[in-house]
């Protein structure tokens, strides 16, 4: 009865006597100032940041921002990076560049990421993000990847391991560190960064686009097997193979006793001789 009361649904009458209330008639007197002071506080919100952010290009100009931008800043910690990450897409103006190595990502930070892209697309910034082959396999970044098309990213996936980086503008870049996943160094000085972009275009065009047709899915499936079998000729263990290439040891070590099992061979040793001797009257052929 009182949860009823409390909803608007049953009002006191003459004679204290409770009457039912329409639901429609309830949502207009409980919901009702509830929307007005939400719309409220939004538009206060939005004032403020209005604000805030007028005094941003006294603070670019300032002497602090320009000794707070140093040409290369290192950051040991995963707040400070994304805190930054945030700052410069909240600030680009024509293009991001992004290199995510290690096949699938995490829901975390898929789920982080997200609006942060959105709302750098519909702003019309232009986005291409590069992936490893094994991210395609992923279902969580598969379907990432599907939206990002949809907001008008550019995505293409490539068989072999690269380095972790960001571009904006062609101006800054956020690599990772090599001693510390979740550090990165941002990059200002004008050379590197114009070292960076050119090295990611190198990168990008060597890369397939993502289409999400199930063909394209199928070729890079292949690909994938074919780096597994150049690595296993170079002698790499499973674990390095795996890392390389973004994928799990399990995996890796199904694909490699598939390769094993369709040579007939008994080890990684001698699948790898097999792999590394050329076919049977190859010498005959050119006697």
């Amino acid at each position: 009865m009182r949860e009823l009361i409390g909803l608007g649904l049953l009002r006191g009458g003459p004679g204290d006597e409770l009457r039912a209330v329409a639901p429609e008639e309830a949502v207009a007197g409980v919901v009702g100032p509830l929307d007005r002071d939400i719309r409220t506080r939004r538009a206060l919100a939005e004032r403020k940041r209005e604000s805030i952010m007028a005094f941003l290009p006294v603070f670019q100009s300032s002497q602090y921002s320009r000794e707070r931008e140093s040409r290369f800043e290192v950051l040991e910690d995963l707040g400070q990076v994304r805190e930054v990450i945030t700052d410069l897409a909240a600030r680009s103006r024509t293009e991001i560049l992004t290199a995510q190595p290690g096949g699938g990502r995490d829901e975390g930070s898929l789920r982080e990421a997200e609006p942060r892209d959105r709302e750098v697309l519909d702003r019309g910034v232009r986005m291409r993000v590069l992936y490893q082959h094994t991210a395609r396999f992923s279902s969580c970044t598969a379907a990432h990847i599907d939206h990002m098309l949809e907001l008008g990213a550019q995505v293409r996936t490539l068989d072999d391991h690269f380095s972790r980086l960001l571009v904006f503008d062609a101006e800054t870049a956020v690599i990772s560190l090599a001693a510390n996943p979740l550090g990165a160094v941002v990059v200002r000085e004008p050379h590197t960064v114009a070292f960076i972009v050119e090295t990611y275009e190198r990168l990008w065009l060597s890369a397939d686009p993502c289409t999400g047709a199930p063909a394209a899915r199928a070729g890079v499936a292949g690909d994938v097997r074919q780096a597994i079998v150049r690595l296993l000729v170079e002698g790499m263990t499973d674990a390095s193979i795996a890392s390389r290439l973004g994928m799990s040891v399990r995996t890796c070590r199904r694909h490699i006793a598939d390769v094993m099992e369709e040579l007939g061979a008994q080890s990684r040793f001698q699948a790898g001789y097999l792999l590394a001797s050329p076919p049977s009257g190859t010498d005959d052929a050119h006697a």
